[in-house]
C-alpha cells in the first residue's frame, strides 16, 4: 500500500511525539513541517530530512504530496488551522482540546461531514484509548467485572506548573485555551465517555491557585493568570452513577493519575504515580467479592510492540494506525471529531457551571450536532 504524505504542524509536542511517530509508522511519511518562523521550520526540516518547510497553513495544504495534516499547536490556533485543512480536502489528525468552544468544534465536525466536502478523514489524538492497561480496564468493565457501578473517582494531580516562577505564556490565558481543564480535562471527558457512557449533568469549579507568573518577554514582570490550574467536578452519569474528578497541575508530590471504579461485585483501580511521563507507569488492580486488591496482568496481545523513552510515542502510533485505517476505509473511525465535540461540550459546560455555581444538564450529543 502506498505511503500517506503527512505535514506536521506544531513543533513542540509535534516535534517530540508526532514527528517520530509518523516517521516510525510504516504507512506515513512526513513530507512537510510548519513553524510560524520560516527559518525554524527550515532548520527542523533539514534536521529530519523533510522536503518542505512552511510558515503558513495555506502553503502546507497547497503541497500536492501532503494528503494529511497533524495539528498540535496551542488550542487557540486549532479552529482556523483545522478549518483550512478540511476545506482543502486534506485528512486531519488533531490534538486535544478540539478548539476553544463546542460551537467551533461542531463547525469542524459539520465541515468534515458535509456532503459537498471532499471526503476528509478527521481523527482526534485521544491516546488513553490506546494504552494497554486502559484497554484491559475497558475489557473488564465491558465484561461486568465490577457489577453495577456505585462510585467512580478520578484524580489527575501533577506538579508540572507548581513552580510559581514558571513563565507566563498562552497556557496562563483562558482566552487562548490555557488551563488544566483543556490540558487534562479534555482527555478525562473523552475516556469517561468511552469507559462509562454519557454524562447527564455536571457541576464544576475552576480554580486559579497561582494568580501571576513572570513574563520572560517583559523583563520578568508579573502578569495575571486567568486560566485554571485546578478543577473539581461532580458528574452524574447515565443511570445516575456518581463520578468525582479532581485535576491539578500545581500539586507538588501529587499522586499522579488514578481511576477508581467501585461496584456491586468488585473494584478496579488503574493508576500511575509517574510525574515525568503521563503514559509510562500505569498498572491495574482488581478485587471481587471483598478480596484484597491484586494486580491484574496485561495480556501480551494488548502490549505495545515497542516502547520508547517518551511514553507518548507508542500510543500516538496506534492513533496514527486508526487514522490510516480510516483513510483506507474512506470513513472516520473513533476517536473522530464527534468524540472531540463531546469532550469540548463538557468543557464548555464545566465553565458554565463554574460561572453560575449550579449543576448543568448535558444535552444529547446527536441533538447538539444536529444529527438525525
Amino acid at each position: 500500500m502506498s505511503k500517506i504524505g503527512v505535514a506536521v504542524v506544531g513543533t513542540g509536542f509535534g516535534q517530540k511525539v508526532h514527528l517520530p511517530g509518523f516517521q516510525t509508522h510504516h504507512r506515513t511519511e512526513v513530507v512537510a513541517v510548519y513553524h510560524r518562523n520560516l527559518d525554524k521550520a527550515q532548520a527542523i526540516a533539514t534536521a529530519h530530512n523533510i522536503p518542505y518547510a512552511c510558515n503558513s497553513i495555506a502553503d502546507i495544504v497547497a503541497i500536492p504530496e501532503v494528503a494529511g495534516v497533524s495539528i498540535s499547536t496551542p488550542p487557540f490556533l486549532h479552529f482556523e488551522m483545522a478549518k483550512t485543512v478540511l476545506e482543502a480536502g486534506k485528512h486531519l489528525l488533531l490534538e486535544k482540546p478540539t478548539a476553544l468552544t463546542a460551537n467551533e468544534a461542531r463547525e469542524l465536525y459539520r465541515l468534515a461531514n458535509s456532503e459537498s466536502q471532499t471526503a476528509a478523514i478527521a481523527t482526534m489524538d485521544f491516546e488513553f484509548r490506546f494504552i494497554p492497561p486502559w484497554q484491559m480496564l475497558a475489557e473488564l468493565l465491558a465484561a461486568g467485572y465490577v457489577g453495577e457501578k456505585r462510585l467512580i473517582k478520578i484524580d489527575w494531580l501533577v506538579s508540572g506548573r507548581a513552580d510559581a516562577t514558571r513563565p507566563w505564556n498562552w497556557y496562563a490565558q483562558k482566552e487562548r485555551g490555557g488551563g488544566v481543564l483543556g490540558a487534562t480535562g479534555s482527555h478525562v471527558f473523552d475516556y469517561i465517555s468511552w469507559l462509562f457512557g454519557p454524562v447527564q449533568r455536571l457541576s464544576g469549579q475552576l480554580i486559579t491557585g497561582i494568580a501571576a507568573r513572570p513574563d520572560p518577554h517583559d523583563s520578568g514582570k508579573l502578569k495575571p493568570v486567568d486560566a485554571d490550574d485546578s478543577c473539581t467536578l461532580m458528574l452524574e452519569l447515565a443511570g445516575g452513577t456518581p463520578c468525582q474528578v479532581c485535576l491539578s497541575s500545581v500539586t507538588y508530590q501529587g499522586r499522579g493519575h488514578w481511576v477508581e471504579i467501585y461496584g456491586s461485585k468488585g473494584t478496579l483501580v488503574l493508576g500511575s504515580d509517574n510525574q515525568q511521563d503521563y503514559v509510562h507507569g500505569f498498572r491495574l488492580w482488581g478485587s471481587q467479592a471483598g478480596e484484597p486488591l491484586a494486580e491484574i496482568k496485561i495480556p501480551q496481545r494488548l502490549e505495545f510492540p515497542q516502547v520508547y523513552p517518551d511514553g507518548r510515542i507508542a500510543p500516538f502510533i496506534r492513533v496514527a494506525d486508526r487514522w490510516v485505517e480510516a483513510i483506507d476505509a474512506g470513513k472516520s473511525l473513533i476517536p473522530s471529531l464527534k468524540e472531540g465535540v463531546y469532550s469540548q461540550l463538557l468543557m464548555d459546560l464545566t465553565t458554565e457551571s463554574n460561572a453560575t455555581g449550579t449543576w448543568v444538564d448535558v444535552p444529547n450529543l446527536d441533538k447538539f450536532l444536529g444529527v438525525r
